[in-house]
């Protein structure tokens, strides 16, 4: 027999999380849009930025991946101030695509021409394996999202080693989302996690559970944070741009804070010339 009650709590959680949407979308774009044009189209060096190969729900039909704002909107604004940029995931080779994120709510314009961009689309198809990459060509990393990060990006020793080398040659390590839990396994030239003590944010336990996901991920990113001894905060409203800016650690809790988070690894990245 089908719950009445929980169907009507679902629903109305399903409601919030787009209304949030709606109401972030025109104040978080104009702002940062604002942001962005003030930035330099000068040519200023290169930006690593990962990917996950995990497409599989432990019991959901669709599939996770890559949640394809947090890399579009991050591409458009580094690109605009003049950043080239390297794909790179786990294993290498294609990346596959959150079926979730190419609903319309999500898209937008700009991250549909890039789909239908073959020569992006190559890019997305063939990335690079972490032992293709060679960290001092880089002056950031950013860790993109989607719930397959939650598999393939902690504990990974390559992309572990990288991340480090980039942030210890006086780089930027910049995540978004599910994303932040590239860096959990970070460590400092002591040994210590790299976020331990240090302002960050990420997707919060509150989403996980308005989005109906709290049962898929294997474990809840903002605990793990924590666990790290992460000063974590979030946003007052859930599903709203926040962006944590710790020196050149450089956070962003959702799927609508990809473009802010650009903005402030570009803003840092000049700072630090």
């Amino acid at each position: 027999m089908i719950n009445r009650g929980f169907v009507q709590s679902h629903i109305v959680q399903q409601l919030l999380v787009v209304l949030a949407m709606l109401f972030a979308m025109p104040f978080a774009s104009a702002n940062q849009e604002n942001a962005v044009n003030q930035v330099t189209t000068k040519s200023q060096g290169k930006i690593l930025v990962v990917m996950t190969n995990h497409s599989k729900y432990p019991s959901r039909e669709d599939t996770t991946g890559l949640w394809v704002t947090e890399l579009t909107h991050f591409y458009d604004v580094a690109q605009q101030a003049g950043y080239e940029m390297d794909f790179v995931s786990p294993q290498g080779g294609a990346v596959p695509l959150d079926a979730r994120s190419q609903k319309w709510i999500y898209m937008n314009k700009a991250a549909r021409v890039h789909l239908a961009d073959p020569a992006f689309m190559q890019q997305l198809n063939h990335t690079l394996n972490p032992s293709e990459v060679n960290a001092a060509d880089y002056k950031a990393i950013y860790f993109t999202g989607g719930h397959g990060v939650m598999w393939d990006f902690p504990n990974n020793p390559e992309l572990t080693a990288l991340a480090e080398q980039i942030y210890r040659q006086g780089g930027v390590v910049s995540a978004v989302c599910h994303g932040v839990a590239g860096i959990l396994a970070l460590k400092d030239e002591q040994g210590q996690p790299l976020i331990g003590n240090r302002k960050v944010t990420g997707f919060s336990n509150r989403e996980e559970s308005l989005s109906g996901m709290k049962k898929q991920v294997p474990f809840f990113l903002e605990d793990q944070l924590k666990s790290k001894g992460a000063r974590y905060s979030q946003g007052f409203l859930p599903f709203t741009s926040y962006v944590v800016v710790d020196d050149r650690i450089i956070t962003g809790q959702n799927p609508q804070s990809p473009r802010e988070v650009g903005v402030e690894v570009v803003k840092r990245l000049i700072s630090i010339k």
